[in-house]
């Protein structure tokens, strides 16, 4: 018979698997930024909020604080580094108050991880106390975390459009938070199951939202063709009607 420490350590490498998917999924969106050279109406929010939980994620799951986590650690570590590769390109590509923005916070993030590592580890001796403090932040983060792209999800709202909430970032979210939240049920940890439980609320959401706005969204970029290729067909048209017209003129002198 299988034991539920072994389901339970299976369903967090599938977790791990789900994450990094989950982690990668804005691939395509940089790749369009990359080509582009501009941010568009991208916002950085979900990702330095991404950047954020996964700091305290691996802080959690120290030795030090929360014995016996080491699937935490590696999954959030990488979530680590592929986080701020995202905040680097979204630095290089943005401008102005986007860009001052997005460094106000990452030097905000970093200070206040250093912080509450320095004080949760000199100040609290038990593995119960610092996982108890760091696991409550971990909760309001990883909210946090899920909930960025509610923004987003204003937007799709207010424009009818799902051309910036990334499909499949959304199928990621789901499909990681059913996995942590299993995870965490099998052995109970409250820390782990309230954002993920969230997590999966939100993405339902989010992929309602795609569902009722594909159709208008299609329709809203096949009129800004139409609307490019009418431009293009005006502004050929009145340089040939220039260039006609100066020839008529030369004839008569």
């Amino acid at each position: 018979m299988i034991s539920p420490d072994t389901i339970r350590t299976a369903i967090g490498v599938i977790g791990n698997g789900t994450a990094l998917v989950l982690f990668l999924s804005p691939v395509p969106t940089f790749i369009r930024i990359w080509k582009k050279g501009s941010v568009e109406q991208y916002s950085p929010i979900p990702y330095v909020a991404t950047l954020l939980n996964c700091m305290m994620w691996v802080l959690y799951g120290l030795p030090a604080v929360h014995p016996h986590s080491m699937l935490v650690i590696t999954i959030n570590g990488t979530g680590m580094a592929i986080q701020l590769t995202y905040v680097t390109l979204f630095l290089l590509f943005s401008a102005g108050v986007v860009r001052r923005k997005v460094v106000l916070l990452l030097a905000a993030e970093v200070a206040f991880v250093g912080a509450v590592a320095a004080l949760v580890l000199s100040l609290a001796h038990t593995h119960e106390r610092r996982s108890m403090v760091v696991g409550i932040l971990c909760v309001l983060f990883g909210t946090g975390m899920y909930a960025a792209p509610l923004s987003v999800m204003k937007m799709v709202i207010q424009t009818k459009s799902v051309e910036y909430m990334p499909l499949f970032l959304s199928l990621a979210s789901l499909v990681n938070g059913i996995c942590w939240t299993a995870y965490a049920l099998i052995r109970f940890d409250l820390y782990i199951t309230i954002p993920n439980g969230l997590g999966v609320l939100f993405a339902v959401a989010q992929l309602v939202l795609y569902a009722i706005y594909y159709k208008s969204t299609q329709e809203i970029i096949e009129a800004r063709k139409r609307k490019a290729d009418q431009v293009a067909m005006t502004e050929v048209v009145v340089d040939g009607g220039g260039k006609t017209n100066n020839h008529a003129g030369a004839g008569r002198y």
